[in-house]
């Protein structure tokens, strides 16, 4: 469908039962995963006045996530898929509850090593959330829904990104780190529970199943073989990777903005808030011919918008930069999202977005860990302001190295 036509012949994915509820398994997965995650930030900060200390919360995260990944996504195309995510929202309580159990000062208070700990089981059940959502999706909607269904889920993910970090600003400065860390455990009950009352037919394989690690390579393959797929998830992996400056919120704000917990909700939640934004308008009019090009743009000013962001002296012109660069994320996450649903096989749902989620969600956990080691070496405002100038620089160069990737038309796949 060309940008700017309207999809009136297609029935909006939100007429669908079964995409609702699996909305709803995602807002509230995302939420609890995004309150912990803006409470540890502060929680760590806090005790350490470190920022390279924020980025060892990355890298606790992002180790065990890409070891888990491949496997999680064999399991999600081989096993019960509503069984799996519900088994990764109970890891994602237990989480929550270690935590708070450190935070109310029953398990070794003033010691980091329990926090990083807890993360590092965050990211192993973290892996299975968006495989399971991923498959789940096309069992839900008719392959001409897709783009749509894909901005919606986008607005969902993002809408949480925004609820999540200002919420757990709130709890932390009205109620406490126990209090918040207690919220995510309950949300994510709550999402495991919604997502066993999805009901939806799940394909049931005919034969033996496929060797793990044959058919591990089976998905490695289709993804490195797949141009268009490749330069996307490397463009967005690279350009997070180097302009990973929200990572560093709490460090701006106790240093260079001078605001509390409150302050650091609104920071972690203006991205995200940008996103929804553009995810309605992608909603209604769904991208289609010179998507390519409308990738790249949307990369670049993610850039600019780091740069803005590490220049910047106001709280608020420092939020505004960040409301910015979420327009931009958010045009790359559709178009994304869009190009896995539809050019994966069925079959391969669950290992195709595994190896999306190495790409696109390690990178987010490597870019805390690159922004912190950066800020340590350089300082805070140096070392967001050079890994924006390096986001246009993987920009340039995937303009010029993936000629199919600048062509996309959405209409052709």
């Amino acid at each position: 469908m060309e940008a700017g036509a309207a999809p009136n012949a297609v029935p909006s994915p939100l007429r669908e039962p079964g995409y609702r509820v699996l909305l709803g398994y995602r807002l509230c997965a995302i939420l609890s995963y995004q309150v912990v995650a803006v409470t540890v930030g502060w929680h760590v900060y806090e005790l350490t006045r470190n920022p390279f200390a924020l980025g060892l919360v990355g890298l606790a995260e992002v180790l065990p996530y890409i070891g888990m990944a491949l496997f999680a996504g064999y399991l999600v195309d081989h096993l019960p898929k509503r069984r799996l995510g519900a088994l990764a929202c109970t890891g994602l309580a237990t989480t929550a509850l270690l935590l708070v159990l450190v935070a109310s000062g029953h398990l070794a208070p003033g010691q980091t090593w329990p926090i990083y700990g807890a993360i590092v089981l965050t990211g192993l059940v973290r892996s299975f959330l968006t495989p399971v959502y991923t498959a789940l999706f096309a069992q839900v909607l008719r392959r001409e829904q897709f783009a749509r269904g894909a901005s919606l889920g986008s607005i969902a993910f993002q809408a949480a990104m925004v609820c999540g970090p200002a919420l757990g600003g709130v709890l932390v400065g009205w109620a406490g780190k126990t209090a918040a860390y207690a919220t995510a455990a309950a949300l994510a009950i709550a999402a495991g529970a919604v997502l066993l009352a999805l009901r939806v037919e799940e394909p049931r394989s005919d034969g033996p199943r496929a060797p793990v690690f044959r058919s591990i390579r089976e998905g490695l393959h289709f993804v490195f073989n797949t141009q268009v797929m490749l330069a996307a998830q490397a463009l967005d992996l690279f350009a997070v990777l180097f302009g990973g400056a929200i990572s560093l919120a709490p460090a701006f704000i106790a240093e260079i903005l001078h605001y509390g917990p409150e302050g650091l909700g609104i920071l972690r939640g203006a991205p995200a808030l940008g996103a929804v934004v553009v995810g309605f308008v992608l909603a209604r009019r769904p991208p289609g011919r010179h998507a390519g090009r409308l990738l790249l743009w949307a990369v670049a000013g993610f850039g600019l918008c780091i740069i803005g962001f590490g220049l910047s002296r106001h709280f608020w012109l420092s939020a505004f930069f960040l409301l910015l660069s979420g327009v931009c994320d958010g045009v790359s996450v559709v178009l994304r999202s869009t190009i896995m649903q539809l050019v994966t096989p069925d079959g391969m749902r669950g290992r195709v977005a595994s190896i999306n989620g190495i790409f696109i969600g390690s990178s987010n956990e490597l870019g805390a860990f690159y922004a912190g080691s950066m800020a340590r070496l350089l300082g805070l405002v140096p070392a967001v302001v050079l890994g924006g100038c390096v986001t246009l620089g993987v920009v340039a160069t995937t303009a010029v190295k993936a000629p199919k990737l600048r062509r996309l038309d959405l209409r052709e796949l």
